[in-house]
């Protein structure tokens, strides 16, 4: 099995508060490469996933490196596939959370218009990018996804942390960026922008009312330099808005909610190619 090349301090990165340390990605990528010799696989393509791709990361922010990998043809052809393990996982170490999916999973979950998938192919950091299977899928994105099901994805995030973490005397303060996030994204679906950007900023820049944005940026510059932002009072103007959304959410989403792909036979066509194309290298 041919090894990938790993090319540390080149990954496509934005902003300055979101690079990664040089020591860390040396870590990230010798991590990826013993992975592929262990496994026998070959990582088509590797990026940062959650609050460091978002922008909105602490200092002690874990580096959640999320990946998508490819067997050996002959894997592939086995009778018994289906009761194979198409997932590769790693305990926490050293605040690196590593694990990834088998290329065949990850282009089913394409085809179910899978959130935390379509957000890794748009991550802004980076890892590996192995020939353009990651860029042929982001184009073929927005013919493929059901924005139904991408609004039901992050209603479901939203409420669930607002249920758990925002309705009480004291808030986790942090849970309102993994509220407003997915409500935001939300508000750019339904305003035919396209897929959402994995950048908060970018949301709140594009789509967040004028009367919240002061309040998001001066909780998002804490964030950003605070350790562990704990509990603290709500803040009204912000929680207006969750309820507002939350409750328009009940009644807003119309639809299947999931695209079904014998229905879409040149959707399925074409990533019946990308998969042979990414199993030869």
């Amino acid at each position: 099995m041919r090894l990938t090349s790993f090319v540390v301090g080149n990954m496509k990165t934005t902003p300055s508060h979101r690079e990664i340390n040089p020591e860390i990605s040396q870590e990230i990528s010798r991590r990826l490469a013993a992975t592929e010799r262990e496994h026998n696989v070959r990582i088509l393509y590797c990026c940062e996933s959650g609050s460091r791709a978002w922008g909105f990361a602490s200092p002690d922010s874990d580096y959640d490196v999320r990946f998508i990998y490819v067997h050996e043809e002959s894997w592939y052809l086995s009778f018994d596939i289906e009761r194979q393990r198409d997932v590769i996982e790693y305990p926490i170490v050293d605040e690196i959370d590593c694990n990834g999916w088998d290329l065949r999973k990850a282009l089913y979950l394409f085809t179910r218009t899978n959130g935390a998938l379509l957000e890794w192919l748009n991550s802004p950091i980076r890892y590996i990018e192995q020939g353009d299977f990651a860029t042929k899928l982001r184009n073929l994105a927005p013919r493929a996804i059901n924005n139904v099901a991408l609004c039901y994805h992050y209603s479901h995030m939203a409420r669930k942390n607002a249920r758990e973490y925002l309705y009480g005397d004291k808030v986790k303060l942090k849970k309102y960026f993994y509220v407003l996030r997915p409500l935001l994204a939300i508000r750019y679906i339904e305003a035919g922008k396209g897929i959402p950007p994995v950048e908060f900023e970018h949301l709140v820049e594009s789509v967040a009312p004028s009367e919240i944005r002061q309040e998001i940026r001066s909780l998002l510059e804490v964030k950003r330099v605070t350790p562990e932002l704990g509990l603290g009072d709500p803040i009204p103007v912000i929680n207006a808005f969750i309820a507002a959304e939350t409750e328009r959410h009940g009644h807003a989403f119309h639809g299947q909610g999931r695209p079904d792909i014998n229905e879409r036979s040149e959707v399925a066509e074409e990533l019946n190619v990308l998969f042979r194309e990414s199993i030869k290298g």
